[in-house]
């Protein structure tokens, strides 16, 4: 008797661990994504365990209720108190707005440059880097502001290239990498000094070309009257639209828009040490926590590619629900890369979840119109 008591006692506790960790290991992920042709914000969960997506809430943004204002970027602070997201149209200029995450309530604004864009802060500086697109202007340089994002006060305008995006922090936050779309650019600032220490040409043939070099001989022109695309000395080949470093190697990966590549660069020796042949048109990329894979978006044909960095092969093509991919989030724990799609026309847009490792969309959630920038917030269990 004694004996089978000691029996069901344990299988009881055996149950019960069981059970326990079923709960522990069930996660719900967070990730907030702006659809730019409605003003709203959206926070999205997705429940791993019924491998379910839904809006968790909807937030409206903007200034202005008649008029579109087109919410572009997005991002969530180190802490992941505050996200932000840049409000690209004014009148003339875009602004950036603060709000809690825990009620998604605005708590401050400031006004930035021409079509704000991409954004992140810098866990050792603790401030935010952004970049005026300037989608509509002269084709001329533009520039990255740093801005106090305790205070919103802007701190430092940092004259950069033309159309720059894609802006993303080291790990370490020492500095800031974007690119110019316009003159084929990957551009890096010292997160510290907020001063351009260095740029890479990425064109095929010209990336020996002294930091530059070609930009500069029409620096002056293109400042004083603007120029149009034709007019430009370089056209860009590569426009490249977006830059992620990897999280553990000296390498840093841009996403060739108009070249159908990804272009690998160490940063150490500041040169291309190889290029991908991608699918139509990578516009976003990001690479995991655990450093194995690159996710891209490929805009041009509606699909997200999985890379496998160490032996540079994609391993994986995934159609999405609708056309026009735009951007790629991916959790920390490197499980799950979520994407945000725009549509087209009046179609919704939607947030798709795709399972890194067994390589196949799970889920997807429709959103507000143009769903474009995004950014993962937390997991919970």
């Amino acid at each position: 008797m004694q004996e089978q008591n000691k029996m069901k006692k344990w299988a009881l506790l055996f149950g019960f661990l069981i059970c326990c960790s079923g709960i522990l290991s069930a996660q719900e992920y967070f990730v907030y994504v702006a659809a730019e042709s409605e003003d709203e914000v959206h926070l999205v969960r997705f429940d791993a365990a019924s491998e379910s997506a839904e809006i968790a809430e909807t937030i409206t943004v903007g200034r202005f209720p008649t008029e579109i204002d087109g919410p572009h970027g997005i991002s969530v602070a180190p802490d992941g108190k505050h996200w932000f997201v840049s409000i690209a149209h004014g009148n003339p200029f875009g602004l950036l707005a603060k709000y809690e995450t825990e009620t998604n309530k605005l708590v401050g604004t400031t006004e930035l440059g021409m079509f704000p864009a991409t954004m992140e802060i810098s866990p050792k500086t603790g401030l935010l880097y952004v970049v005026n697109f300037d989608l509509h202007g002269p084709m001329r340089p533009s520039n990255l502001m740093v801005v106090d994002p305790n205070d919103m006060e802007v701190l430092d305008v940092i004259d950069t290239g033309v159309m720059p995006h894609g802006s993303r922090i080291s790990p370490d936050g020492a500095y800031n990498y974007h690119v110019s779309m316009m003159s084929d650019e990957l551009i890096e600032i010292s997160a510290v000094t907020m001063e351009v220490t260095r740029k890479l040409k990425l064109t095929k043939g010209m990336e020996t070309m002294a930091s530059g070099d070609e930009h500069a001989m029409h620096h002056t022109a293109m400042n004083n009257t603007g120029m149009n695309h034709s007019e430009m000395m370089h056209n860009p080949v590569e426009k490249p639209t977006w830059v992620d470093p990897h999280p553990t190697k000296p390498l840093v990966y841009v996403a060739a828009n108009g070249s159908d590549e990804i272009i690998e660069v160490d940063i150490q020796k500041w040169t291309i040490t190889r290029r991908f042949n991608t699918g139509k048109a990578p516009y976003n990329l990001e690479i995991s926590e655990n450093g194995r894979w690159l996710v891209a978006t490929y805009k041009g044909e509606g699909s997200t590619g999985i890379w496998d960095l160490e032996s540079g092969k994609e391993v994986a093509k995934i159609a999405n629900t609708r056309r026009v991919s735009h951007g790629v989030t991916i959790s920390p724990d490197s499980k799950y890369a979520f994407v945000s799609v725009e549509g087209i026309g009046g179609e919704p847009g939607s947030v798709e979840v795709i399972d890194i490792e067994a390589r196949e969309l799970v889920d997807y959630v429709e959103t507000g119109k143009q769903a474009g920038g995004i950014y993962f917030w937390k997991m919970s269990n």
